[in-house]
């Protein structure tokens, strides 16, 4: 008598990622999503380059002598 076979079908959870992309794809319009996604790159990328201005102002002021007031 042949072994019988166990079939397991997992079935993946979504994330929270996946949840809201799943409203939001609801709720606005694809324009809209691609417009939401660029302003929030948007933000991101200010955040980046406001992140670098304090590291090279830190080094700035290290290399003049100073120390920052800001940590």
């Amino acid at each position: 008598m042949p072994a019988a076979s166990t079939h397991v079908r997992v079935t993946a959870i979504p994330s929270v990622t996946d949840a809201l992309k799943a409203v939001e794809a609801l709720l606005l319009g694809a324009g809209q999503r691609t417009a939401r996604r660029n302003a929030w790159n948007s933000v991101l990328e200010d955040r980046r380059r406001a992140k670098d201005r304090v590291e090279a102002q830190h080094v700035m002021e290290a290399a003049s002598g100073r120390t920052s007031r800001a940590t």
